[in-house]
């Protein structure tokens, strides 16, 4: 049996991690032996692991700790495929399998758009980041990312010639909708009986998301429109949205409501979802509301929302930092009618089946006996 080994920092609850399990999950039906290895097991996805896959803890808190314990766990995991995901990680990992001896083929994944990320999160400095990743990266078996503009930006910091990075689109059309039916009751019991139009967005409550970008937006609809933001997701930002909010007077119009481990049931009764990112790499959210057949009105930010929404063809796009444009698209989009059925079935280019399987390829690993029904 061909082993799959996951590399992540741990499963606190972005969409990468979600992803990687989704991913795991598929390549356990298709047969596979499936291990993750965790800088530290903690994270609300740990539960949505399933029991066959195999788990490794490193306990280690600082990633560039963890050089020498994550040799010793791939030398032991033995693995034909190492599956490493997001930066200083994935250079780490390169270096690890290395100590390892090299043992089964590695492959890298960057889910954010890199050359903003890494100053604004981590705050790494662009030529540190070149530099390592220039060191590193050259030899790993393949090297991946998410979208076509982050395979650019990557192409750029690495000095990759052209062909080196492949892009894999996230496989966040999942088919879990299918398993929810929110009835008309239901969605008030979500929503309260007065709500009108439905808003949601979904991220981590950072700098990145810039939710008082829409904050500020939607207190001008809630102005002249009877109408509700629900923003999932939780981060350090908390306490400064809820003064944003509390300053506009919408304690009763706009909700934080933290980590939630299924937002179905909130994306199938919106009316509208809005991404207000300053920059993604590929924002699975968009793909998810997609698929729930909810329309979308989203900030095109570097990177993904161009691509998933194919130049604006399924759903709006507003440029960086426009408040008003931003107003605008939502209160259009909310007022409109929408094909829902055509974002449902443009939710398939990223079905979880299909991009499995372009995995699978690149990792070396399709034939026969890992595609499902043969």
């Amino acid at each position: 049996m061909k082993k799959i080994v996951v590399v992540l920092p741990n499963l606190v609850g972005g969409g990468a991690e979600r992803l990687a399990i989704y991913l795991a999950h598929d390549w356990l039906e298709r047969g596979f032996s499936v291990e993750f290895i965790l800088m530290e097991s903690k994270g609300d996805l740990l539960t949505l692991l399933d029991e066959r896959v195999s788990l490794v803890d490193l306990k280690s808190k600082k990633i560039r700790k963890a050089l020498f314990p994550l040799a010793k766990a791939l030398r032991k995991s033995n693995p034909d495929v190492i599956w490493s995901g997001l930066w200083p990680l994935t250079s780490v990992s390169i270096l690890s399998w290395i100590f390892a001896g090299k043992k089964g083929r590695l492959f890298t994944i960057d889910h954010n758009y890199l050359s903003i990320s890494t100053i604004k999160q981590l705050n790494v400095p662009s030529i540190l980041l070149k530099f390592v990743m220039r060191l590193t990266y050259p030899f790993a078996t393949g090297v991946m990312t998410v979208s076509h503009g982050a395979r650019l930006d990557l192409e750029n910091l690495g000095s990759f010639e052209k062909g080196r990075v492949k892009v894999i689109y996230n496989p966040a059309a999942t088919g879990k909708t299918a398993l929810y039916n929110v009835s008309n009751d239901e969605s008030i019991n979500l929503w309260g009986r007065t709500v009108k139009y439905k808003v949601i967005t979904a991220g981590a409550l950072s700098d990145q998301k810039n939710h008082k970008l829409l904050i500020r937006s939607f207190s001008k609809i809630s102005q002249i429109r009877e109408a509700k933001l629900i923003i999932l997701g939780e981060g350090e930002l908390r306490s400064e949205l809820e003064d944003l909010i509390k300053s506009l007077n919408l304690e009763d119009k706009v909700k934080l409501l933290g980590f939630v481990k299924e937002p179905y049931p909130w994306f199938l009764s919106a009316d509208l979802f809005v991404l207000s990112s300053d920059w993604e790499g590929l924002p699975t959210v968009l793909v998810e509301s997609l698929e729930c057949g909810l329309p979308i009105v989203s900030i095109d930010c570097p990177s993904g929302p161009y691509e998933i929404l194919e130049k604006g063809k399924y759903g709006k796009l507003v440029p960086l930092y426009d408040e008003l444009a931003l107003t605008k698209a939502i209160e259009e989009s909310l007022t409109q009618d929408h094909n829902l059925e055509s974002l449902r079935i443009r939710a398939k280019d990223f079905s979880l089946d299909k991009i499995s399987s372009e995995y699978l390829e690149y990792f070396g690993l399709l034939n026969a006996r890992s595609k499902k029904n043969l």
